[in-house]
């Protein structure tokens, strides 16, 4: 548990650097470019995804899902696993260099595919930036190889803590654009290619800066990487396998997202749309990647070494305990975030009107944050067994649902029923249902694969978390009313609903960690172990 626990605290704090550079990152774009009804921002919302949803499509399954157990593996051959590793990143490598050239020259029709029902002007900026951003999938694809091999030798932090330079470099060129061009014009008709190149010559090259870092410590894995392309005979046919399920599951998402995004670009320059989701999304990441992926990461890597060596047993405790610890952490973000929706939002605005629109979206996407981490563990438990097939089934119920919710809503607009201002909220919601019902059958079939699941003692948890986190959150929002509320301080300005959303967040945990102790929560003296990891010489 020692050495989960410092794993977890690297993790976490490197995990908490970027994801607040991130939001700093975001804030900054947010004043260069807006976000709602910014036909600018949405554009580059638009292009700069690209390369995410592609890179997820041929390699974030994959990498997930068999590059870690694989290497765990291999690491009992002779050499250490240096052969295996040297031929899985040479054809990794070439697979990406192939796909970012075939995406860039597509990138007319990718645009055209995520964004259809934008207006023309949109569609060509976005094309235009998406030409500069599709090469971040080899990039990507760099980072999450090396970063992966990384975690598997159990060097957690390089990963974690790369982020922060893109984020530092993108923070640069931002302000760079609104101090070439600024005011930046919010409409697309207006930007030229001076402007184009800067913006997309930024996001381009933080990525590019983020992957070459990790090679500064490639040395310490003990791996001697060399280009080779004799890949037969080595056992890649079995990665190859396992990773046609996990490609399938994650065309299967990137389709749900595309027709998401589609829905979405309708509302481009009316209301709250692509920029809007995202930046919800990232506040609602922001919890799910300090917790769950600093806390849950290392985990995965015991639950693959148990799984390989047949101790199920302990995997079995190792996911009661995991699930448990982690619920305890986003049961308290849950309330915080919910409670600060609003200030919160108005950090990625320009006005309290807008805030309001877009906190809307951050409460329907923050329905599914307590599933989805569950899912986290129950989904890399089958990975563990080198199991991808179940999840590719589960995860096209969870798409199925996804597909159905956003038609739904896009019926619903076309019926008058919806307004187009609340399509992204619609959206989200659709989202956090698809997620919960996704969490429950992932369960169950685990559940029926290795049995034992303590699945009662998570409940017990969640009961007692629930106690604490809600009147935790209302605390929260009465803090919130006694600021103001939506015509309070904490809304005039960015910077200001930073600080009032840090505010309304300390209340809530304070009042959720009493009530837990009054109730003597067991959960406790784990949670506590683990922030006592971040002191000083711990």
């Amino acid at each position: 548990m020692g050495s989960l626990g410092r794993a977890s605290a690297v993790l976490a704090a490197g995990t908490m650097v970027s994801r607040l550079t991130g939001l700093l990152r975001s804030i900054v774009l947010v004043g260069v470019l807006g976000s709602v009804s910014s036909q600018a921002a949405d554009a580059f919302t638009f292009a700069n995804q690209l390369p995410n949803s592609v890179f997820q499509l041929i390699s974030v399954g994959v990498l997930t899902a068999v590059i870690v157990p694989q290497i765990v593996k291999a690491a009992a051959d002779a050499d250490g696993g240096s052969a295996f590793i040297s031929k899985l990143f040479t054809l990794g490598t070439v697979v990406l260099v192939v796909t970012t050239a075939l995406a860039t020259a597509a990138a007319p029709w990718l645009v055209h595919l995520v964004a259809g029902r934008a207006k023309e002007d949109v569609l060509a900026l976005a094309t235009a930036l998406a030409y500069w951003c599709l090469p971040q999938i080899l990039l990507y694809g760099l980072y999450a190889l090396l970063g992966e091999a990384l975690n598997a030798r159990r060097i957690f932090g390089p990963f974690t803590w790369a982020p922060v330079i893109n984020n530092i470099v993108s923070i640069a060129g931002f302000l760079a654009l609104g101090a070439l061009f600024g005011p930046v014009s919010t409409r697309a008709a207006d930007w030229t290619p001076e402007m184009i190149t800067v913006l997309g010559a930024t996001a381009t090259g933080g990525i590019a800066l983020q992957a070459l870092v990790l090679l500064l410590f490639w040395r310490r894995t003990g791996i001697s990487l060399r280009p080779d392309f004799r890949w037969r005979g080595v056992g890649l046919g079995q990665v190859g396998r396992l990773a046609g399920w996990t490609f399938l599951m994650a065309f299967a998402s990137l389709a749900a997202g595309v027709l998401q995004g589609f829905i979405v670009s309708e509302a481009s320059g009316a209301g709250a749309s692509v920029t809007v989701t995202a930046n919800a999304w990232l506040i609602f990441m922001l919890p799910y990647s300090v917790i769950v992926l600093s806390i849950g990461t290392p985990y995965f890597t015991q639950i693959s070494e148990h799984a390989h060596a047949g101790r199920d047993d302990e995997v079995r405790a190792d996911i009661a305990r995991s699930i448990r610890t982690l619920l305890f952490f986003i049961a308290a973000s849950i309330a915080a975030v919910a409670a600060a929706a609003v200030p919160a939002s108005r950090v990625f605005t320009r006005s309290a009107d807008d805030a309001q629109a877009a906190a809307l979206v951050l409460l329907c996407y923050l329905l599914g944050l307590l599933p989805l981490t569950i899912l986290f563990i129950v989904q890399r438990t089958f990975y563990a067994y080198d199991d991808t097939r179940t999840p590719f089934w589960f995860t096209i119920f969870q798409c199925g649902v996804i597909v159905a919710t956003a038609l739904g809503a896009w019926a619903l607009l076309e019926a008058g029923v919806l307004p187009l201002t609340s399509l992204a909220a619609a959206i989200a919601l659709g989202q956090s249902i698809a997620s919960i019902l996704q969490t429950i059958v992932a369960t169950w079939l685990l559940h029926r694969k290795i049995g034992g699941l303590q699945i009662r003692t998570w409940m017990r948890s969640i009961l007692r978390f629930a106690v604490a986190a809600i009147p935790a959150g209302l605390a929260g929002w009465g803090v919130f009313l006694l600021l103001g509320g939506a015509s309070g301080w904490t809304m005039s300005g960015q910077v200001l609903g930073a600080v009032g959303a840090g505010i309304v967040a300390a209340v809530v945990v304070v009042v959720y960690l009493g009530i837990l102790a009054l109730l003597r929560a067991p959960e406790l003296a784990v949670a506590g172990a683990l922030v006592r990891r971040f002191l000083p010489g711990r």
